[in-house]
């Protein structure tokens, strides 16, 4: 069993830097190289499908979008899903929070916040609202709010928040 950053590897896990690598390598997505990061260590990267903390069947790095119970995916289908994830919380961003405002680490963060609890609750947040309104460190100082998934405190919520707070904040 191999070891990278400190999370066991096994046959069904995937490499976070290396899906990293391969979609930064498309080009598409304005998330950096550190707000992808972020994202893909709070999620990690399995590739057989997997029921995560808010009860939804997921596998890849956060996808939840055609996943088929069973069906284990290779570096090239993780990626691809996953980009084209990231681009759809980019877009919501784009739109609802002003997104083209934003400077990278507020549009990582709030990428991240976004892939993580969806566009729909986003779009309506405090948080977008105050970025649309040009409050950008009240927008910022809104991440630990969004720590609870089905009605539930999560310790893994907790720590990504922070750091997607900190990641905002420093811009």
């Amino acid at each position: 069993m191999a070891n990278i950053r400190g999370k066991a590897i096994t046959g069904a896990s995937c490499a976070v830097m290396t899906i990293i690598a391969i979609v930064v390598s498309s080009g598409l997505v304005r998330t950096s190289e550190a707000g992808l990061e972020l994202i893909g260590d709070a999620e990690s990267c399995q590739r057989d499908p997997y029921v995560c903390p808010a009860g939804v069947l997921s596998d890849g790095i956060g996808n939840t979008h055609g996943v088929k119970a069973g069906v284990r995916k290779s570096d090239a289908q993780i990626a691809a899903d996953w980009e084209k994830n990231i681009l759809q919380a980019e877009s919501c961003v784009n739109k609802y929070s002003n997104g083209k405002k934003l400077n990278q680490g507020q549009f990582d963060a709030t990428v991240s916040v976004t892939f993580n609890v969806g566009c729909g609750a986003m779009q309506k947040s405090t948080m977008f609202w105050k970025f649309r309104q040009g409050k950008m460190i009240e927008a910022c100082n809104e991440f630990p709010r969004w720590v609870y998934a089905d009605g539930k405190k999560l310790s893994g919520l907790v720590t990504r928040r922070e750091k997607e707070k900190a990641l905002c904040l420093k811009g």
